[in-house]
């Protein structure tokens, strides 16, 4: 596999909620700022790194002989600097939260979807993250549900981050395995 699944490539880094989170108390909210930057610039590069591998993977799948399945239509890029600075307004916070929500249940479907129709013979689980529950949560209390769904947000990023470093390590393995059996 090419340079897209080597580990010299700049990986997403993990978010500390926590850390993030006091920090926005400790300088009563300024914090936040920075915290949504990076969670959008983050989703933005994985989106575009995970374009790349989806190409990878077709190249080898034609090499092979096989249709590729369907690439992942571009995911919309969200401008992460105009978003976290838009956050003083507080409303987009809630449109964030939304779209962050959405664009991970999103993404993994279709990569599940993928990865099963290049390789059979592995599994990958999509987590989701119940969009309405939190949404009426943070209504109810008045925009401090909010809070808890940021955090749910950010863990889930980074076990998707976590098992993409997984998976990418698998699909190597796996085309390393096809085109040495494909040689003998």
């Amino acid at each position: 596999m090419e340079k897209t699944t080597a580990r010299s490539v700049k990986m997403e880094r993990v978010t500390w909620f926590s850390m993030w989170f006091l920090g926005s108390v400790a300088s009563f909210g300024a914090a936040f700022f920075p915290m949504y930057y990076r969670l959008m610039d983050s989703r933005n590069k994985h989106f575009e790194r995970e374009a790349a591998l989806e190409q990878q993977i077709a190249g080898f799948l034609k090499k092979q002989g096989k249709q590729p399945p369907q690439p992942a239509q571009e995911p919309r890029d969200m401008n992460a600097k105009a978003w976290a600075a838009s956050i003083i307004l507080i409303i987009p916070v809630f449109f964030i939260l939304y779209y962050l929500s959405k664009d991970l249940a999103a993404h993994e479907k279709h990569e599940d979807e993928f990865l099963a129709a290049a390789f059979p013979e592995r599994m990958f689980m999509a987590q989701t993250i119940p969009t309405k529950k939190y949404a009426f949560i943070t209504m109810v209390t008045l925009g401090f549900g909010g809070i808890y769904w940021a955090y749910k947000i950010v863990n889930n990023y980074n076990a998707h981050f976590k098992a993409e470093w997984r998976v990418e390590k698998e699909i190597a393995r796996l085309m390393e395995e096809k085109t040495v059996g494909r040689q003998m």
